[in-house]
């Protein structure tokens, strides 16, 4: 069964959470590029950039001329066609309300933001309503979380390992398993466009 076919037996989420450590940028970039616009949910992306003290976060992903990207703030509540960045230095948690935290409590997998914390906090509160995707990495963390997500009931998708451009983390999460599918950024796009066709219906 493709993803295409599968996405007709899955029911729409309401949030989407990504997590991505070396090579997220392109791979990112290259997912929000290949979306239909508007897209109907919100996007939350953990994703680990070395030394990004001093970076614009969001500038650079501003040629996604289609999307609102912007970093999360305390209390705020995600709305669809955007995507939220976790902020530099602080952990992203979403709260049972569906609105963002953020908290300076020690990294976790040597990360902070740490996306175990992001994928979980998030299972917690949207349960089957949640959809989380792990794309390339270099270290394990995502894994744990993905994991949570598909036991409270979400979908999960992580990114084909051979297609990542290190595979690490892809790799991880599978291990750990169970996963809904494992896909290429192609793949993860026409399924995400497929259940957005669906949204409403």
């Amino acid at each position: 069964m493709t993803p295409i076919e599968v996405a007709t037996k899955t029911k729409a989420p309401r949030l989407i959470v990504l997590g991505a450590s070396a090579g997220g940028l392109r791979a990112v970039s290259t997912l929000l590029e290949e979306l239909p616009a508007p897209f109907p949910w919100p996007l939350v992306l953990c994703l680990h950039i070395l030394d990004r003290t001093h970076l614009d976060f969001a500038a650079a992903f501003r040629r996604q001329e289609s999307w609102v990207i912007k970093e999360a703030e305390e209390k705020e509540m995600p709305v669809p066609g955007t995507l939220y960045l976790a902020p530099p230095g602080y952990h992203l948690l979403l709260e049972r309300d569906g609105t963002f935290s953020l908290s300076n409590e020690a990294p976790e997998n040597w990360a902070r933001p740490s996306i175990d914390v992001l994928f979980e906090s998030a299972a917690i509160a949207y349960g089957p309503q949640l959809l989380g995707i792990l794309l390339t990495g270099a270290n394990q963390d995502g894994a744990r979380g993905l994991h949570k997500i598909g036991e409270l009931g979400g979908l999960t998708i992580v990114q084909d390992p051979e297609t990542a451009e290190i595979s690490t983390m892809p790799q991880a999460a599978i291990k750990l398993g169970p996963i809904h599918h494992i896909l290429s950024l192609t793949q993860i796009s026409q399924l995400l466009e497929r259940l957005s066709a669906t949204e409403g219906t």
